[in-house]
């Protein structure tokens, strides 16, 4: 299988680890991945503020960037989300048509690739700490990733997964949202912060770095000592080391 990952600019520029531990992870199961050096932004933020011709360009560019591959594996459900559900509609709307249904990228976020396209739960981790998950917005929403994610946790060696209260809540990260709604933002992630602490877990994952930074950056603030991981960065985390 050849497959691409796409890393997204948020993990490019500010969490290059994850990018790093997805393929070691895709590697270490068998499966040989590119990066192409020519993938630029998904779109997301255009859109998200308003530049639909500008996000459908990035669309078109994307597109012609992983053309050939079989799968494109994405470290984020907010970015997967984005290229499954909008650019159809984008790429459309940047050539005057309609949406155009013959846009399919074969785009998967990392836990759907890894249990619905290579039918593994247990990818061989071991990782002996005290872990609570939080479904981004995108992924339990858009994607619905549904128990993929928990199910890969459950399986890693040592691991203790503890029960999130009010799991499914949003952050209140958003992307643009913090920034042009900071004062609510900041409350709903308060209140996400509140029942993580109540857990009692020393990481908290997700499958999405902006919501973790989001999150992260409060916790570091109250000094609560736990840290955040992304879930790929568990997953690639062995007994021996990566």
């Amino acid at each position: 299988m050849r497959v691409a990952l796409f890393i997204t600019c948020v993990n490019d520029t500010l969490f290059p680890g994850t990018g790093q531990a997805v393929v070691t992870l895709l590697r270490r199961l068998g499966v040989d991945v590119d990066f192409p050096p020519a993938q630029t932004c998904c779109g997301q933020m255009h859109v998200n503020t308003g530049y639909p011709k500008e996000g459908g360009r990035l669309a078109r560019q994307f597109m012609d960037v992983f053309a050939g591959y079989e799968a494109v594996v994405i470290p984020s459900g907010s970015c997967a989300a984005m290229v499954r559900e909008q650019y159809p509609r984008l790429i459309g709307a940047a050539i005057g048509n309609a949406p155009d249904t013959s846009c399919d990228p074969k785009v998967y976020e990392l836990s759907e690739f890894l249990v619905d396209v290579l039918g593994v739960v247990d990818v061989g981790a071991y990782f002996p700490h005290w872990v609570t998950y939080h479904p981004t917005c995108h992924s339990l929403r858009g994607l619905r990733l549904g128990d993929r994610p928990r199910k890969l946790l459950e399986n890693v060696r040592g691991l203790e997964l503890v029960p999130l209260p009010g799991a499914e809540e949003c952050c209140g990260f958003g992307g643009t949202f913090a920034v042009k709604n900071k004062d609510v933002s900041a409350a709903m992630c308060a209140d996400k912060v509140g029942n993580v602490l109540s857990t009692g877990a020393e990481v908290l994952c997700a499958a999405d770095n902006s919501c973790l930074m989001h999150i992260g950056g409060t916790l570091r603030r109250q000094k609560s000592g736990i840290r955040v991981m992304h879930l790929a960065e568990i997953l690639a985390t062995t007994e021996g080391g990566r």
